[in-house]
């Protein structure tokens, strides 16, 4: 009786990295339960997310997204910041953009105290955005809950985080001017009510 050759040996014990590959391919990993978020103001950059989070949100980016029917507005005063910051109101001859997010679950319980849900600042509120010429439903976002009767303009650094991530993550250039002029002319009519008033 003839021996096996080497040929017709068991290819598992010849190659045992390929017989974990094809394991791993036959049983693939428990993928990690998301949500879609979609954000319109500081956290349109993945940088100031990072902060809040504790870990890079580059990859979780999905791309620039709109949201209709709604406008933005400097509606809340944030204590942290010393300064005015986003809203989104409804508004049906308006609508925003911003940066849609595919966020791992574990995330969330951050995300809703960056945005002050425990003190009462925002609350979620789920809406329909479209990106990249798809709709996507059952999307988070926030908006503050006891909104100021006057726009209060943004500070420098927000004005400046705000606009960073508009740029870093592709909102149209039309929008990005629009936001840049919203925040400018808050920001000078509040310089010259201050000057009038110091006069």
């Amino acid at each position: 009786m003839s021996t096996p050759s080497s040929d017709s040996q068991d290819s598992s014990t010849q190659f045992p990295h390929l017989s974990r590959a094809v394991l791993s391919i036959q049983q693939p990993l428990q993928q990690e339960p998301t949500f879609y978020y979609f954000a319109y103001g500081s956290c349109m950059c993945p940088v100031d997310l990072k902060r809040s989070l504790g870990e890079k949100t580059h990859k979780y980016v999905i791309g620039p997204a709109t949201l209709k029917g709604y406008r933005l507005s400097f509606n809340r005063k944030s204590v942290l910041r010393n300064c005015g910051v986003l809203d989104v109101v409804p508004d049906p001859t308006s609508s925003i953009e911003g940066v849609l997010y595919r966020l791992p679950l574990r995330l969330s319980d951050a995300l809703d105290e960056r945005e002050e849900v425990p003190r009462g600042g925002y609350r979620r509120e789920m809406i329909e955005v479209r990106a990249h010429g798809r709709l996507y439903k059952n999307v988070r976002t926030y908006v503050v809950v006891e909104k100021l009767v006057k726009e209060l303009p943004p500070n420098d650094w927000y004005f400046n985080v705000v606009l960073r991530g508009a740029v870093t993550c592709g909102l149209s250039e039309p929008y990005v001017w629009k936001l840049f002029n919203h925040m400018h002319q808050l920001q000078q009519r509040h310089w010259q009510t201050e000057s009038l008033r110091s006069a």
